[in-house]
């Protein structure tokens, strides 16, 4: 535990605090706000269509490859 000699620092580690307490809380909300967006269906479209072709193009080049 540290100890204070003077008000000056009890203050000014308070203020520190603070400022952090703040700073945290402010990512919070960044964090809550990227995962609403991501959450949303028109992002999981996006992913779909993405992840879809890519394994139609996989599909395709094992079919054009090996003959099957």
């Amino acid at each position: 535990m540290k100890s204070y000699t003077t008000f000056r620092e009890i203050e000014n580690d308070l203020k520190r605090y603070k400022l952090e307490r703040d700073i945290a809380w402010e990512e919070l909300k960044l964090i809550k706000s990227e995962y609403k967006e991501d959450l949303q269906p028109l992002n999981w479209v996006g992913s779909a269509v993405k992840l879809t072709g890519k394994y139609s193009f996989v599909a395709l080049m094992k079919k054009w490859i090996f003959g099957k």
